[in-house]
């Protein structure tokens, strides 16, 4: 198993996945999600890490079948490909940059706990919760599985 590596200058910062999963380019995630200075590289990093392993471990058994199945990576899996990337790269990307916005805006929450933080973090609610949202259903895309279930009560 691989470890995470950072890799940064001042016009690349990507995460080195662990050679199935494809790597996440932590500029395009801080564009993707309209981060401003107030987030550090370093945040955004240990957001981005947690992220990635929280998705590899939702698609580890997904990941387990593809290898046996000889895919010797994400991309390389039977999928239409969007704008020249593999679809299930770019669910991939998604489900972690989501997952990774989710927890840097739970975190933004707890920075100010004034009168005006608290109404802030109020508003911030339904933005995490989307957030959330978008990246659990990237995976069950990734999947092939439905979105939502619903039960009779």
């Amino acid at each position: 198993m691989s470890a995470f590596v950072a890799i940064g200058t001042s016009d690349t910062f990507e995460l080195t996945n662990d050679g199935w999963f494809p790597d996440i380019d932590a500029n395009l995630a801080r564009e993707t999600l309209r981060l401003d200075g107030s987030i550090t590289d370093a945040r955004l990093e240990a957001a981005l890490v947690n992220a990635m392993l929280s998705v590899n471990q939702d698609l580890a058994g997904f990941k387990a079948l593809a290898v046996v199945m000889l895919h010797p990576s994400l991309g390389d899996m039977p999928s239409s490909q969007i704008n020249e990337e593999s679809r299930l790269v770019h669910l991939y990307k998604r489900a972690v940059i989501c997952t990774a916005g989710a927890e840097l805006v739970e975190r933004y929450r707890s920075f100010d706990t004034s009168a005006e933080g608290n109404k802030n973090a109020e508003a911030l609610t339904p933005n995490i919760d989307e957030l959330r949202r978008d990246a659990r259903w990237a995976v069950r895309d990734l999947l092939g599985t439905r979105r939502t279930s619903v039960a009779l009560i």
